[in-house]
C-alpha cells in the first residue's frame, strides 16, 4: 500500500493516460492540484483567460491530434463558464476529460462557497459524470473516465473531486489500467445484405462520410474506388476523404450544395453512410435525403436510423466495418472515369463562379482562402467559428486529411475559433494553424491571444470584419427584408492587438491580401501570434446559406410562406 495525496493521485492518473494539457484557471478549491501539476514532467497546465476557452482548447486537441486533454475547473462558476466548450465537444463527438473540483464533503457544513449540484449541471452534456466517494478511488475513476471519453462515440466525461480528497493522503494498492471497453460489431449477415444492395444490377452508390469514418483512413479511398461512388462528407467530416481525389464531391449533397452536386447525387440509387448522424447542420436542415435504400454504419447503434430509416444497420468501429466491406465487395465495380470527369467539371465551374465577381471595395472570400491555402500550405489546420466563416472555409478550402478543419457545428458556439486554434497549435506545433473568427465571435474570446503569446502558440488570427453578426444578418435580410440587433458596435482591432502586445495588419481590398497573408505567415514562423483585420465581403451568400433558407422557407405552409415573402418584398420596396 502507498499513501498519496489526492492531488498526487490525480496527476499520476493524468500522466498514465498520456494527457499532456490541462486547460483552466486555479482557484481556492484546487490549489493543491495545481501545486502537484507544477511537479509533473509531462502534464502541462495552461492558464486561460476564461474557462469557456478551456473547453474549446481541449476539444481542439482531440480534433487536431486524436489526443485527450483535460478541462480543469473550480466549482460553480468555473464549471458553468466552461459548459459551452464542453457542450460543443459533446454534440460534435469530441473526447474531453472534465476535471471538476467539488466542495468539502467532510465537514457537514451547508452553503459553502461555489456550492451547486455540478453533476446535475454537467450530466446532460457529458457521457458520464463521477464523484469518487473515497480518495483512494481517484486514480481508477479518472482512468476509467478517460477510457470512456475515448470509447465508442467520443465525448466529454466529468470527474468531480471534492476538495478534501485533494488535501489529505489516501492509501492505494496499485496503479492498474482499466479494462478495455467493448465495441459493438456488425454481424456477417448485415455485411452480406449491405454488399447485396451495393452490388445489385444497376446500383449506383453514394458514399456519405462523417467524422466517425476517420478511423478507417486510407481504406475509405479504397472503398470509394471499389464502389465507383461519389463521396460527400459532413462539415465536421471535412478531410476524412482527400478532397483532391477525383471522386470527392462536396461537403453535403442536398439543397445546401451546388446544383452539379445535387445532379450527381440524384443519379445514385443507394446510400452508404459511415460515421455520421444526419444532423441538422451537416445536412443543411435535413435537405440531404439518402438516395435509395440507406446502409448506415456507426459506432453508436442508437444513431443508426434515427433521422432516416436504415435498410441495413452496421454498428461498429469504422475501421473494422470498412475493411470487411472491402473484402466482401471484391474488385472494383467498373471504370469511374466518366463520374470523375463530371465531378471535376462541376468543381471547376463552381470555382470559376466564386471568382468571377471580385469585390470592388472589400476582400473577396475566394481571394482570401486561395491565398491562405497557398501561403500556409496543404497541411495547415484551420479553426473557424459559428456562422459564415465555417461555411466559407467549407466551400473554398481543399483539405486532404481529418483534423484540418476545426469548426463548431452541432452546438455552433460562437467564440470557438481563437481558443481552438491555440489548442490545436499546442497539440501540433509542427503544423501552421489559422483561426478565422467573425468580428462578433472575436469579441467573445479574442483575449485568448494573450494565452497564445504566453504559451508560445504562434497562431495566425484572421478576423472577418463586416461589423455585423453576418450569418444572422443575412437570414434576417432574406426572410424579413430588414435586420434587427445584428449590427455590431465598431471596435479598433489595432488597439486591441497593441494592448495585448500582438503584431497586426489590416487588409481592406483584394490587392492587399497577398502581402497581409505573407506577413502573418512570417510572424508565425518566427514563433509569435499575429492578428489580421480583414474587411470581408459577405455580399454573396454561400451555397450553404442559400440552401438552408430555401429549404426552411419551402417547408412552411403555403399561407405562411406567402406571408414571409410578401413582408420581405414590401419592406424592400418601402421608401
Amino acid at each position: 500500500m502507498t499513501a498519496r495525496t489526492g492531488a498526487e493521485l490525480v496527476v499520476r492518473a493524468l500522466e498514465d493516460e498520456g494527457i499532456r494539457f490541462a486547460f483552466g484557471i486555479p482557484g481556492t478549491h484546487n490549489i493543491e492540484l495545481y501545486d502537484a501539476l507544477a511537479e509533473s514532467a509531462s502534464v502541462r497546465p495552461i492558464l486561460v483567460t476564461d474557462e469557456q476557452s478551456a473547453g474549446f482548447m481541449a476539444d481542439a486537441v482531440w480534433r487536431a491530434n486524436r489526443e485527450l486533454a483535460c478541462v480543469n475547473v473550480v466549482p460553480g462558476a468555473g464549471l458553468t463558464h466552461a459548459l459551452s466548450g464542453i457542450a460543443e465537444a459533446s454534440l460534435d463527438g469530441m473526447a474531453v476529460l472534465v476535471l471538476g473540483c467539488g466542495i468539502r464533503r467532510d465537514t457537514g457544513h451547508g452553503y459553502q462557497l461555489h456550492d451547486v449540484d455540478q453533476l446535475a449541471i454537467a450530466a446532460p452534456v457529458c457521457k458520464a459524470v463521477f464523484r469518487p466517494e473515497h480518495g483512494g478511488d481517484l486514480y481508477p475513476t479518472i482512468r476509467r473516465a478517460a477510457a470512456l471519453a475515448r470509447s465508442g462515440t467520443p465525448g466529454p466525461v466529468m470527474v468531480e473531486v471534492p476538495v478534501d480528497h485533494y488535501l489529505f493522503k489516501h492509501q492505494v494498492a496499485g496503479f492498474e489500467a482499466p479494462a478495455p471497453i467493448p465495441v459493438a460489431a456488425a454481424d456477417g449477415n448485415a455485411i452480406d445484405r449491405a454488399v447485396a444492395l451495393l452490388r445489385q444490377p444497376g446500383a449506383n452508390p453514394l458514399l456519405y462520410l462523417g467524422w466517425g469514418a476517420a478511423a478507417a483512413g486510407a481504406d475509405l479511398v479504397r472503398l470509394a474506388e471499389t464502389l465507383g461512388a461519389p463521396v460527400a462528407t459532413t462539415i465536421t467530416g471535412k478531410g476524412v476523404f482527400p478532397e483532391d481525389h477525383p471522386l470527392f464531391l462536396w461537403n453535403g449533397f442536398g439543397h445546401a450544395a451546388p446544383p452539379f452536386v445535387r445532379t450527381i447525387a440524384d443519379r445514385c440509387t443507394v446510400t452508404l453512410a459511415i460515421g455520421c448522424r444526419f444532423s441538422e447542420v451537416a445536412t443543411g436542415s435535413y435537405s440531404c435525403q439518402p438516395k435509395g435504400p440507406l446502409i448506415h454504419a456507426d459506432i453508436d447503434p442508437a444513431v443508426i436510423g434515427r433521422n432516416y430509416p436504415a435498410a441495413v444497420a452496421l454498428p461498429g468501429d469504422a475501421r473494422d466495418t470498412v475493411a470487411r466491406l472491402i473484402a466482401a465487395l471484391g474488385g472494383p465495380a467498373g471504370d469511374h472515369a466518366a463520374l470523375a470527369q463530371d465531378i471535376g467539371r462541376g468543381c471547376l465551374e463552381v470555382a470559376a463562379a466564386q471568382r468571377s465577381e471580385p469585390s470592388p471595395d472589400r476582400v473577396s472570400p475566394a481571394r482570401l482562402f486561395d491565398t491562405l491555402a497557398e501561403c500556409f500550405g496543404p497541411d495547415s489546420v484551420y479553426a473557424t467559428d459559428s456562422g459564415n466563416g465555417t461555411f466559407l472555409a467549407m466551400e473554398h478550402l481543399v483539405l486532404r486529411r481529418p483534423g484540418q478543419l476545426l469548426a463548431p457545428v452541432d452546438y455552433s458556439c460562437m467564440g470557438y475559433a481563437v481558443p481552438a486554434a491555440i489548442g490545436a497549435k499546442l497539440a501540433r506545433p509542427d503544423l501552421p494553424v489559422v483561426a478565422i473568427p467573425g468580428d462578433g465571435a472575436f469579441l467573445m474570446t479574442g483575449l485568448e491571444l494573450l494565452t497564445a503569446a504566453n504559451q508560445g502558440a504562434p497562431i495566425a488570427v484572421f478576423v472577418l470584419r463586416d461589423r455585423e453578426l453576418a450569418q444572422i444578418a443575412q437570414f434576417q435580410a432574406t426572410a424579413f427584408g430588414r435586420k434587427a440587433q445584428s449590427t455590431l458596435p465598431d471596435y479598433d482591432v489595432a488597439s486591441l492587438a497593441e494592448a495585448m502586445g500582438i503584431e497586426w495588419v489590416r487588409v481592406d481590398r483584394d490587392a492587399g491580401v497577398p502581402d497581409a497573408v505573407r506577413f502573418a505567415r512570417e510572424v508565425t514562423q518566427d514563433g509569435r501570434p499575429v492578428l489580421v483585420d480583414v474587411a470581408i465581403d459577405y455580399s454573396r451568400p454561400t451555397y450553404f446559406t442559400r440552401g438552408v433558407v430555401r429549404t426552411n422557407l419551402g417547408r412552411l405552409p403555403l399561407r405562411d410562406r406567402l406571408r414571409f415573402i410578401g413582408r420581405a418584398v414590401a419592406r424592400r420596396l418601402r421608401p
